[in-house]
């Protein structure tokens, strides 16, 4: 007899419905997939395994709740009375279904949701095959009472290829599951977005709107490229909450095994645009591994701060401890006090150097000092590349340039351990200037298969750096010191998703920023709706200034790092008929930009694009007196 878990009480299935509005969850991957990597033969009814080898299917699980999945679905795919019974197991389908719940609740713990899967019967029913929709219902039904029974938090329907098959499947989950239990109904598609069975997306986007599921989605068959637009075309026709579980691309036959090509950091890059594009529920199928939900949570996890580990990292400090008082902006560095004053700045922004010679570096600096410019900003890793530390050029610019430096700290290569000590370092060697960002992950750079960290986010490090000000450590201890670090974030005027964006804001004021520093800016009215919206934060703002450089250089801004330029700007630089006058045109464009943004911003951010330290200085001469 097989032993089951009690049912678990409506409190999770109510509580998984509230989180799905409230936040991105990030479900786990492939069951078939891992099962054959250790050893399973793919003619074996998978969904047996739950009664004969349960300890492989329980540490399946257990790995991707290591990787940090917050949903495991069940491995009941195929424990239907049609699938069974072509493997003559059609009597043990409660057995088999009631064994998988138990089997995920145990890896699951209270922290993870379950997931009954519930996949298509494998048999053609009317009017293509043999089983009328009436049989069809009843043999969702019988699996849905199943798993049910055993006390899943919700169900989910996936793979389905036929869109009057999930209707029979969604109506006997909703008749088995009642009002409370969510329902989530996938279909799969082909690489132009239509179904199996030829529906087109607005056909079967327009159907799961009006069934009893709580959310719709797409699943397997392709990789994240087609599911993310096919995704994007669905949200025209639906408000219901999106998911998304692509394949890991197409499978390849090497050496007589399937092999699924897309890398977890690839899967991980479509998680990111799949957030921006609104998908509340991430995971994978077929082809996906611990491997890649561990990147797709890390990125999750970068962008939605409200995830409890997030939280826990950054957590204010208890009643108990004292912190001391912040030092004011005014006394913390030179920069500090012309933004207390009420004084535009000027940065001009100089990329540390790829050896271990920073002479042309400290040379740009010195000019742009001559300049008077006010501080010289310095990315970290910027594009994930490898360059001399970020903090070291801000020393040697410091100490030979005799210029304030803005060190950009990022999250991606530190754990929370390494943040700190690296920030207390970065203070005590006279570095008092910081934009706080998340980071670009290595697959950006030309080493992608480097390993990111991304113990926290931007705001989890905001949070951190404040904690810091005020004497206490990343545990809320004191230090017995305090740090007196300028805290600056970064922000997008042009973000795609701008609410997102706003809300990110919010968060990083809330957690103690002082000052914002934005991406490059081209389009005016995008910079005034973004600091009419940011109004109430009442944070300085410097605005990124960008020289272009060739009409390729305005193309690239737009097509690849996604700063929206406006079309007569990028006619103007597409007019000119050589090099030199490209670069006049764009350091005029430039100009006039900082004559436009004067009024608006308490400072602007000049790039000096490729090493090009004049181009910086000349757009700096349009800002005029400064004091």
């Amino acid at each position: 007899m097989i032993a089951t878990s009690p049912p678990v009480s409506q409190a999770k299935p109510k509580e998984f419905r509230e989180q799905l509005v409230n936040r991105v969850l990030v479900a786990d991957g492939a069951m078939g997939t891992v099962l054959y990597s250790k050893g399973i033969f793919i003619n074996r009814c998978f969904d047996e395994l739950n009664l004969t080898t349960p300890a492989l299917v329980r540490e399946t699980h257990q790995e991707y709740v290591k990787a940090g999945a917050e949903i495991l679905e069940t491995n009941t795919f195929g424990a239907n009375r049609a699938r069974l019974a072509a493997f003559g197991l059609a009597e043990k389908l409660k057995a088999i279904n009631l064994a998988g719940v138990r089997l995920a609740r145990e890896a699951a713990g209270d922290a993870v949701y379950v997931a009954g899967a519930i996949g298509p019967l494998g048999v053609r029913i009317e009017p293509l095959g043999s089983i009328s929709f009436a049989e069809a219902r009843d043999m969702f039904r019988e699996q849905a009472e199943a798993l049910v029974e055993a006390g899943v938090d919700l169900l989910i329907l996936e793979t389905f290829y036929d869109l009057n098959e999930l209707r029979e499947a969604v109506f006997a989950a909703r008749a088995v599951a009642g009002p409370e239990m969510a329902i989530v109904a996938h279909v799969t598609i082909d690489d132009n977005g239509n179904m199996p069975d030829g529906a087109t997306p607005e056909t079967y986007t327009n159907k799961l709107d009006e069934w009893p599921a709580d959310a719709i989605g797409l699943n397997c068959s392709v990789g994240p490229k087609a599911t993310l637009e096919t995704l994007e075309q669905m949200m025209r026709y639906s408000h219901k909450p999106m998911s998304a579980m692509p394949n890991a691309g197409l499978p390849s036959v090497v050496e007589g095994r399937q092999i699924y090509l897309c890398s977890p950091e690839y899967m991980a890059q479509y998680a990111r645009r799949f957030l921006t594009a609104g998908v509340r529920i991430i995971g994978g199928c077929c082809g996906t591994t611990a491997e890649h939900i561990k990147l797709i949570h890390a990125e999750v996890r970068s962008l939605r701060p409200q995830i409890k580990r997030l939280k826990t990292t950054v957590e204010e400090p208890v009643a108990k401890v004292k912190a001391l008082a912040k030092i004011p902006i005014g006394e913390k560095s030179k920069l500090g006090a012309r933004l207390a004053a009420g004084k535009f700045v000027a940065f001009v922004e100089i990329l540390p150097p790829r050896g271990v010679d920073a002479s042309k570096e400290i040379q740009g600096a010195k000019e742009c000092a001559a300049a008077g410019i006010d501080c010289i900003n310095v990315p970290d890793g910027p594009r994930a590349s490898a360059r001399m530390s970020a903090q070291v050029t801000c020393q040697l610019i410091q100490e030979q340039a005799k210029i304030e430096a803005v060190l950009h700290f990022c999250c991606r290569d530190r754990n929370i351990l390494s943040i700190q000590s690296e920030l207390l370092g970065a203070h005590t060697v006279g570095i008092r200037n910081l934009i706080c960002i998340t980071g670009d992950p290595p697959r950006m750079g030309t080493y992608p298969d480097a390993t990111a960290v991304f113990d926290v986010d931007a705001i989890g490090l905001t949070n951190i750096v404040n904690n810091l000000n005020r004497g206490l450590d990343i545990g809320g201890n004191p230090m017995g010191s305090q740090t007196s670090l300028l805290l600056g974030v970064g922000a997008n005027p042009g973000a795609l998703n701008m609410d997102e964006e706003i809300r990110r804001m919010e968060w990083k004021a809330q957690a103690g920023a002082e000052y914002i520093v934005t991406q490059p800016v081209f389009d005016l009215n995008l910079l005034e709706q973004f600091l009419k919206r940011i109004e109430p934060f009442k944070l300085p703002v410097v605005c990124g200034i960008w020289p272009l450089t060739s009409f390729r250089n305005a193309e690239f801004m737009v097509n690849e790092l996604r700063v929206p330029v406006p079309e007569r700007l990028m006619e103007r630089m597409r007019l000119v008929d050589n090099a030199e006058k490209a670069r006049q045109e764009g350091v005029a464009i430039a100009q006039e930009m900082v004559e436009r943004v004067r009024h608006l911003v308490e400072g602007v951010q000049l790039s000096a694009p490729f090493g090009r330290y004049s181009m910086a200085i000349e757009v700096a001469e349009a800002i005029g007196s400064r004091d």
